[in-house]
């Protein structure tokens, strides 16, 4: 019936196919969009967003503390651990840095110096965040008593510079 149709259906305008990109629009910034990818839990793309950004601005403690993040997310401890340690040599009073290795050694199993670390980051925040408090007690609680450890389904916090908070769950 289609060719009985008196007039033909109009296309859009300039033909069927998507505009193109255009490129003198200005980009969005790399840090952004990397820890808008961890927010939503894709922490493989977050780790290419974070090396595009360590390839425009250099490699920023904050920067480094995504990396370090998006790794652990992917469940690389030793890569986190490396890249959070190095973030807080280069930021030494920025306690979401402190903070993120804290977790990642939490999951290490190195529950002493978990437990220092999230001290330190607590004291650095001055106790105002409620992720880095709540880490502490995890840590407090899993070092008192270490032997209920193995079957607890445990939840931690990472959390980044700004309002955002990051959940790095356990699987079973």
């Amino acid at each position: 019936m289609a060719g009985c149709a008196p007039d033909r259906i109009k296309g859009p305008e300039g033909g069927p196919f998507a505009p193109g990109v255009n490129l003198r629009a200005q980009a969005e910034d790399s840090v952004e969009v990397a820890h808008r990818l961890m927010a939503a839990g894709e922490y493989e793309l977050a780790l290419d967003a974070f090396t595009r950004a360590a390839l425009k601005d250099g490699m920023t403690p904050d920067i480094m503390t995504g990396l370090g993040s998006a790794n652990l997310g992917l469940g690389r401890l030793g890569q986190s651990e490396d890249m959070l340690r190095r973030a807080v040599e280069a930021a030494p009073d920025w306690p979401e840095a402190w903070n993120n290795l804290g977790v990642v050694l939490m999951e290490r199993g190195k529950l002493a110096e978990a437990g220092a670390i999230f001290r330190k980051a607590y004291a650095l925040d001055n106790g105002e965040s409620d992720a880095i408090r709540d880490n502490l007690r995890l840590a407090l609680a899993k070092s008192e008593n270490p032997v209920n450890n193995d079957h607890q389904n445990q939840e931690y916090k990472l959390v980044r510079r700004g309002s955002s908070d990051f959940l790095i769950r356990k699987t079973p």
